[in-house]
C-alpha cells in the first residue's frame, strides 16, 4: 500500500472513531477514567499528529482550522437533544488548543529539516 494513502486512511479512521465516540450516548469507560477535557486533549492531539503526518504539504493553519471546525461540529451535534450528550464550548476550546500545540511543535520540529533541504516526515 502507498505510504501516503495508508497515513491518510489512518487519519480518517481516527476522525471517524473520534466522532462516533463523541456522539454515542454512553461511550465506553476508559482505563484510569480520565476526565472529559483530558479525553478531548488526547483525541485532538492525536488527530493533529496524524493529520500532520498524513498531510505533510498542508499548511499548519489549514490543518488547525479543519480540526477546530471538526471540534465545533462535534459540540454542535452533541447539542442535539436526541444525542443525549452535553455540549460545552470549553470542550471545543480544549480541542483547538490541543491541536494547535501539537501542530506548532511539529511545525517547529520540521523547520530545520526543510531549511536543510531534507524532506519532512
Amino acid at each position: 500500500m502507498n505510504p501516503i494513502l495508508f497515513r491518510r486512511l489512518l487519519f480518517w479512521a481516527a476522525m471517524i472513531f473520534a466522532f462516533v465516540m463523541a456522539i454515542v450516548p454512553q461511550p465506553p469507560d476508559l482505563p484510569g477514567e480520565p476526565g472529559d477535557k483530558i479525553q478531548h486533549v488526547i483525541a485532538f492531539a492525536t488527530l493533529a499528529a496524524l493529520g500532520s503526518w498524513a498531510y505533510v504539504s498542508a499548511s499548519a493553519g489549514k490543518l488547525l482550522a479543519g480540526l477546530s471546525l471538526f471540534g465545533a461540529l462535534i459540540e454542535f451535534v452533541q447539542a442535539i437533544p436526541a444525542v443525549h450528550r452535553d455540549s460545552d464550548v470549553k470542550d471545543w476550546i480544549a480541542d483547538t488548543i490541543a491541536a494547535a500545540v501539537v501542530i506548532a511543535i511539529i511545525t517547529i520540529w520540521r523547520a530545520p529539516r526543510r531549511r536543510d533541504g531534507q524532506s519532512a516526515p
